[in-house]
């Protein structure tokens, strides 16, 4: 027994020791500058807006080759020291591509197996990526698997992270209260020839001074900016579910 560990265990052990794991930054990186910083770009602005809308996290990560170090493992180790999802629901998943090895894997949380179970993996592996990596065709295949992995886990969870955006919705019942005084106050000035005074527009700036602060209609809002938004892991597990393939 002890002669079994020393053969198999050792070595990968040692491996494990000399093998880098990336820690990611985006939802989608290509360490092989195989993608356009355009193709990168949406790749990283759909997979972000799908965390968004339903707290699935959808990673991807293409290198040149694991050097011998086997393709499970590596999936394995990536997507768990990225803790992609969430702690609470586990919903991440890693679509990884070792792009001279002509090998890649789809890594499955733990909460996402119902969804994506190791068959429909292994369909997506087969039947929408790999057709077009057999004609080199990298991003029509990266988007094509992205997609199917979105459509299987769309709906397995909803997302429960509170918007700061949300109390911008609708027309507060304050904000009324101040619109009929300050239309009563303007009235009075008129008739009376002595203006509206400092009030209606005392009112009128701390209406525009609350909707600027919370960012949601002035220019302070948007969505991207500059760019896509990082990638963050969640603290989510996987238990070995998925499917690997090649080309």
């Amino acid at each position: 027994m002890k002669k079994l560990f020393i053969l198999f265990f050792i070595p990968l052990l040692i491996s494990s020791a000399q093998t880098e794991f990336p820690i990611l930054k985006n939802y989608a990186s290509d360490f092989t500058s195989t993608l356009s910083n355009a193709e990168l770009y949406t790749l990283n602005t759909t997979l972000k807006s799908f965390d968004d809308s339903t707290s699935n996290q959808v990673v991807f990560l293409m290198m040149s080759s694991l050097d011998g170090y086997p393709l499970e493992m590596y999936t394995y180790e990536v997507a768990s020291r990225n803790k992609i999802g969430s702690a609470k629901n586990n919903n991440g998943v890693l679509f990884f591509v070792a792009k001279d090895d002509k090998k890649m894997r789809i890594e499955v949380g733990y909460g996402l197996e119902g969804a994506l179970p190791d068959a429909l993996a292994n369909s997506i592996l087969r039947n929408e990526v790999r057709p077009y990596f057999k004609r080199g065709d990298y991003y029509s295949g990266v988007e094509s698997g992205l997609s199917a992995i979105i459509a299987a886990t769309r709906g397995e969870y909803t997302n429960d992270k509170k918007n700061s955006d949300d109390e911008d919705v609708g027309f507060p019942f304050m904000y009324i209260i101040l619109v009929v005084i300050f239309l009563i106050l303007a009235g009075r000035g008129g008739r009376g020839g002595r203006g509206g005074g400092i009030l209606p527009w005392l009112i009128l700036s701390s209406m525009g001074s609350g909707r600027s602060s919370r960012g949601g209609w002035g220019s302070g809002s948007g969505g991207f900016g500059g760019g896509f938004g990082g990638f963050s892991g969640g603290g989510g597990s996987f238990g070995g579910g998925g499917s690997s393939g090649s080309w």
